[in-house]
């Protein structure tokens, strides 16, 4: 199967694209965007690869739906669209960037900024549909979000990889702690900030790990 994603990518994730659970998902979700009201737009689907080719990655966040409000998801986990008002979890990410390494809260929640420096922002699942979160969990995205995984874990080294709340540390529970640093706590989501995800430390911790490998410290 042809899919439009970054060639770096493609050419990773090809085999991947040709099992059947893929073409079984590929269904799924044209039939979904035919009848429903599904988030992000079709062509943002892999804007989290298409910003973040392959050899650029430094840092993983993994996320794991979509938002499902209108305007608000484009692709990559925990940003939105500029002129979005903050989720709360988004919120909560910047205070704690505040506290670790002092950069006062962006007047835009889009984090593109940080994909074009090599943090590819990873949702488990890549759609949704318009307000039913969970939508479209267990049709196959999160077998494909494995491989992702995957072949980054076995296949480069000194890879940060950032796992908030216990479902992204489940998906990452795989990753050679030896081979990569592997950065765990609690959600940023309200229910749970409070709960080790403030004062985690994660993005000073990050990028004290970049520049110990010879690598170009993110831009929080």
């Amino acid at each position: 199967m042809n899919v439009l994603i970054e060639e770096s990518w493609r050419e990773r994730l090809q085999p991947e694209f040709d099992k059947a659970y893929f073409e079984q998902l590929v269904n799924f979700v044209h039939q979904e965007y035919r009848t429903q009201t599904v988030y992000p737009p079709g062509k943002l689907i892999f804007n989290s690869f298409n910003l973040c080719p392959y050899d650029a990655v430094k840092v993983v966040i993994i996320g794991q739906d979509p938002y499902h409000g209108a305007g608000q998801a484009h692709g990559l986990c925990f940003s939105v669209n500029d002129g979005v008002a903050f989720p709360p979890s988004l919120v909560n990410i910047f205070k704690e960037i505040k506290a670790d390494i002092g950069n006062d809260a962006p007047p835009s929640g889009n984090l593109t900024r940080w994909a074009e420096q090599g943090v590819l922002l990873l949702n488990a699942t890549l759609t949704v549909r318009a307000g039913q979160a969970g939508s479209h969990q267990k049709h196959g995205w999160e077998e494909f979000t494995d491989a992702v995984i995957r072949i980054l874990a076995e296949q480069r080294e000194r890879l940060v990889f950032i796992l908030w709340g216990a479902y992204a540390q489940r998906k990452g529970a795989f990753i050679d702690r030896s081979k990569h640093l592997v950065l765990t706590s609690a959600h940023p989501s309200p229910l749970s900030a409070y709960n080790g995800f403030y004062g985690n430390k994660h993005f000073s911790t990050t990028n004290t790990y970049l520049k110990a490998h010879g690598k170009k410290e993110i831009v929080w």
